[in-house]
């Protein structure tokens, strides 16, 4: 799984929203469909986007797919983005030091 395909399924609020609902725990393409005006098949299509970003797992229980939530994925997401974040902090505390300095050299003319 990429980062791309997992940015790709979290950039849909339908299948954020399913996230969501996964994070309270395992739930059917039934259940994940309740809150929504979309078709079954929808909502299963949407669950295949998400299981091929690996950000969730399917199961067989009975005569249901009971989905689950696979944190590790998000996690990579979220390690990704902390060192963009760290990286981008670095440099607005740089440009922060500059336009001080550039502001204290102004005010002593």
């Amino acid at each position: 799984m990429s980062l791309t395909e997992t940015f790709a399924a979290l950039g849909d609020p339908t299948r954020l929203a399913i996230l969501e609902r996964l994070a309270e725990g395992d739930a059917t393409v039934k259940q994940l469909a309740e809150p929504f005006s979309v078709s079954l098949p929808a909502i299963s299509r949407h669950l295949k986007v998400l299981e091929q970003a690996g950000l969730i797992t399917r199961g067989r229980a009975a005569q249901s797919r009971p989905s689950s939530l696979r944190v590790e994925a998000l996690e990579e997401a979220t390690m990704w983005m902390d060192a963009r974040r760290e990286l981008w902090e670095g440099r607005i505390d740089r440009l922060d030091r500059h336009l001080r300095q550039i502001q204290k050299g102004q005010d002593h003319e």
